[in-house]
């Protein structure tokens, strides 16, 4: 059955670029050939300066919840303490996570669209003993992008080792993996890297691999060390996503094409002409109105116009995807992603679109003043 093709603007899956899908079309490759070995080093060469890393970058098959379970199965040991920290969806599936694999896990838990503060893990750190911690960079059920370089420094006053889940952040917001003191990065190919799904990665410090020689949580796939043998030869130990990371390759060279400083001075720019589009419409910001609000933008629906009813009409009447809301907020929250291969005219069309389902719910509202507004905040944050 023929579908329409859908303009993703979600925190994940995003769209991909042309150039990318062709290189997904691309004949596939032999993952023990000498041509995907080298493919696979320039991939680990530029994800390291997307890291901004000196250290190996493992690639890994799998979703970024996967490589999360890879950091915590090469870290920790059974019934070993660690800090938890939760703000949202993916806080607490770390949590879960941990637990299920024999942790004795501490949470430090906000409500949803907190965010994290030094002080806080300082004390919670103090108080439990942990050995480990985890973090969450860009929390996309919130739209909050915790200040991460500050907690970073607290882990490393208390010489715990981090684990940062940077699966919607990196590429799109600052991140600088060494100079910031992370021990443990982990994101993902379909977010702000513009590549499908399939692929996972993890930077590694040397305080880390020390740690995962000491741990002794069983682990076989996932074994860090037998994937970084195999890497050293420019290759996986296991059957690897070959034609991902051949578009990985091109996505990555359109990422730093123009430097991640532009890509990151994109995404604020893009968030805020979301947050001025929304706000002309007359809608009520979920997220943070600010620039830590680079990756998504969260807002609720008006009394009685039900969230998922404008997703599903957006979706079938106007072929754009946006996410919806987690928990006691799904009748109400809707999110629009605005990380990877999105433009401006992506997200005006997007407020227009809102505009035109709300006022067929009820709504009494000027269609073209979100676009409008959008627009303007756009032009303005890209002028200087």
């Amino acid at each position: 059955m023929a579908r329409q093709p859908q303009k993703l603007l979600t925190p994940g899956p995003t769209s991909v670029p042309p150039e990318v899908l062709r290189a997904l079309a691309e004949p596939v490759l032999h993952h023990r050939s000498p041509d995907f070995a080298e493919v696979f080093t320039l991939a680990q060469e530029r994800l390291r300066e997307v890291f901004r890393t000196e250290r190996e970058v493992l690639v890994l098959t799998s979703s970024g919840t996967g490589a999360f379970e890879s950091a915590i199965v090469n870290l920790v040991s059974p019934g070993e303490r660690v800090l938890a920290v939760s703000h949202g969806e993916f806080g607490e599936r770390w949590q879960k996570m941990a637990a299920a694999l024999g942790c004795d896990v501490a949470p430090l838990r906000y409500d949803w669209g907190g965010t994290p503060s030094p002080d806080d893990l300082r004390a919670a750190l103090a108080e439990t003993g942990a050995s480990t911690v985890f973090l969450v960079h860009s929390e996309t059920s919130t739209g909050v992008v915790s200040d991460l370089e500050p907690l970073l420094g607290v882990c490393a006053e208390l010489n715990v080792l981090s684990i940062v889940d940077a699966v919607s952040s990196l590429g799109a917001v600052p991140l600088e993996t060494d100079a910031w003191g992370a021990d443990v990065v982990v994101t993902a190919s379909q977010k702000a890297l513009m590549t499908p799904p399939g692929l996972a990665f993890v930077a590694v410090s040397e305080r880390a691999w020390e740690r995962s020689a000491t741990s002794t949580m069983p682990r076989f796939y996932w074994d860090w060390e037998r994937q970084r043998r195999a890497q050293a030869t420019g290759s996986t130990p296991f059957t690897p996503a070959t034609s991902t990371v051949v578009a990985l390759v091109e996505a990555l060279g359109l990422v730093l094409g123009d430097g991640l400083e532009a890509a990151f001075a994109r995404h604020r720019a893009l968030g805020r002409a979301c947050r001025a589009g929304v706000k002309a419409i007359g809608l009520e910001l979920y997220s943070p109105d600010s620039d830590t609000a680079a990756v998504l933008t969260g807002a609720l629906t008006p009394e009685g116009v039900d969230a998922v009813a404008l997703r599903l009409a957006l979706r079938d009447r106007h072929a754009i995807t946006i996410a919806g809301g987690h928990g006691e907020l799904v009748s109400r929250l809707f999110r629009i992603g605005h990380i990877g291969y999105v433009t401006i005219e992506d997200v005006a069309q997007t407020l227009t679109a809102i505009e035109t389902e709300l006022v067929e719910a009820g709504a009494a509202l000027e269609i073209g003043r979100g676009a409008a507004a959008g627009l303007v905040a756009y032009g303005a944050a890209t002028a200087v």
